[in-house]
């Protein structure tokens, strides 16, 4: 098969390259096509002829997409918007990855993929919209709604932890917001999997087991040797421009019915800290 992924040089599209085995692989980047051009997105796909388009490009900076929404929407909606019309035209198949940022927080249950959206902030917002423009307009396709993505390739919570730890003894991190960390070379994995079974339809892709950010952050510089003190903060004392949702752990299940299960967070963060050692970027 041919596999374009767009959005290659981020922090799971780097994973995807690395990782990928058996396919051909279109890797692109915004250097190599505009999402937000419909234009230059059709002229990449006619050139490509890929069977698989991967997107997983986006506007990621939540706080930043209060600020600039349109810029959020531009890229979040209209990019997968775009995607998708070329798509069809093309008769590609899409992969979309989406966010848990489409929920509200407020369920007592993980949420499953037929839960209704409700998203909080401009982010959660622009990535709903976005979901909706490839169910409208894609013949073929899969939404992944993932979480709390970390990897050793680009810096991240865990990364950003570590280095706070380096020049301040005490961290304040928020612990009443309740997720699931998500290592990108295993979402990558499971990204594979999918697609050469050709799945379709809406599905949750996570780690499994859940967390709050506080001891998201304990258990990052405890297997690390650190030795900061971490104290927990409310999320209205961490002053943050966008609002978040407060539980957002995502089922399982509809992934299970393809026999895929990823392991837990935890196992995963040992790999992950393992690999910022081989990277030069932990000691």
């Amino acid at each position: 098969m041919r596999i374009a992924i767009i959005g290659s040089s981020g922090l799971l599209g780097t994973d995807l390259l690395e990782g990928w085995a058996g396919d051909e692989i279109i890797p692109a980047t915004s250097r190599d096509v505009d999402i937000r051009d419909f234009s230059q997105v059709h002229r990449f796909l006619i050139r490509e002829r890929p069977d698989w388009i991967i997107l997983a490009a986006a506007f990621t900076d939540v706080d930043g997409s209060e600020k600039s929404p349109e810029l959020a929407f531009s890229i979040n909606r209209n990019g997968p918007r775009n995607v998708a019309l070329a798509a069809r035209d093309t008769g590609a198949k899409l992969f979309y990855l989406s966010t848990d940022y489409v929920f509200d927080g407020l369920s007592d249950r993980p949420y499953e993929p037929t839960d209704p959206v409700h998203p909080l902030s401009a982010y959660g917002a622009s990535k709903a919209a976005g979901e909706q423009a490839v169910q409208k307009h894609a013949k073929d396709w899969i939404i992944a709604r993932t979480s709390w993505l970390y990897g050793a390739s680009r810096p991240c919570f865990p990364e950003k932890i570590l280095h706070a730890a380096e020049t301040q003894p005490e961290l304040k991190v928020v612990n009443d917001q309740i997720g699931s960390p998500t290592y990108t070379k295993d979402l990558a994995g499971a990204i594979r999997e999918l697609i050469r079974m050709d799945a379709h339809g809406i599905l949750n892709i996570t780690n499994s087991g859940f967390c709050s950010w506080f001891d998201f952050a304990k258990d990052v510089l405890r297997k690390a040797g650190r030795s900061s003190l971490v104290l927990p903060i409310s999320t209205a004392e961490a002053h943050r421009l966008a609002k978040r949702p407060a539980y957002s752990v995502l089922s399982p299940a509809a992934l299970g019915a393809y026999g895929i299960a990823l392991r837990s967070w935890q196992d995963a963060l040992n790999d992950y800290l393992r690999d910022l050692r081989q990277k030069g970027k932990l000691r």
